[in-house]
């Protein structure tokens, strides 16, 4: 009896033995589904990232022309009033100036009597 009760352990160890490498069999079996399912998805995600960079390089390289094309403009824009200035500054004074010309300015005086101020027109 005692042969059997032995024989009997031995065989559930092995059958133990049996069910374990199954079971680590299993477990690498999913790891590396796991693994091929997460790396796909970080292929992919790596890929969208690359177009993402791509189209925004794009976009900068667009607006660099603009600026680029916005800064010829305001060049010569400068340029043009650099000469219709020179040319204000070498072109003689001429003309007479009539009192209806003259800029009137506001002037404030200091208090009154009374703790108003007065506003004139002086000329």
């Amino acid at each position: 009896m005692m042969k059997e009760m032995k024989a009997g352990q031995e065989e559930m160890r092995s059958g133990q033995e049996r069910l374990e490498q199954e079971m680590r069999s299993g477990q690498d079996e999913i790891k590396n589904q796991i693994q091929a399912h997460v790396e796909s998805q970080v292929d992919e995600i790596k890929i969208h990232v690359d177009g993402c960079i791509e189209k925004i390089e794009e976009e900068v390289q667009y607006v660099k022309g603009k600026i680029d094309e916005v800064e010829s403009e305001v060049q010569a824009k400068i340029g043009s009033f650099e000469r219709r200035i020179s040319e204000l500054e070498d072109r003689p004074n001429n003309f007479q100036t009539s009192p209806e010309l003259i800029y009137a300015r506001l002037t404030v005086k200091p208090l009154t009597f009374d703790g108003q101020t007065s506003n004139n027109e002086q000329r």
